[in-house]
């Protein structure tokens, strides 16, 4: 899914993009790279998040490289969502550390 600067719903989120929190770092950048979605509206990027399991990778792709992220040592990859699904009442977070990275 596409990811856009900023986690505001009327300009990101509700336009089906991935928002990426303001002041978290880039992706292959020391530090955290924070994500937000939708699970059941607006094209649901992370309508699936639910079903990461220890062990399981993501991956970001930029124009530079793509980043894998898993259970391992090292910066960080935060995605978020609400949860149930249709309702605000909870957030889910995932967390990830990078794996590898694959220069394009």
């Amino acid at each position: 899914m596409p990811v856009a600067e900023g986690v505001d719903r009327a300009g990101v989120l509700n336009k089906g993009y991935a928002g990426h929190y303001r002041g978290t770092r880039q992706p292959g950048r020391a530090g955290n790279f924070a994500l937000a979605g939708h699970r059941d509206t607006h094209g649901e990027p992370f309508r699936y998040l639910p079903r990461l399991r220890r062990g399981d990778t993501v991956e970001v792709e930029t124009r530079s490289a793509t980043y894998t992220y898993g259970d391992e040592p090292g910066h960080c990859l935060t995605l978020t969502t609400r949860t149930p699904e249709f309702t605000s009442r909870y957030r889910l977070v995932v967390w990830a550390k990078p794996v590898s990275v694959r220069p394009r």
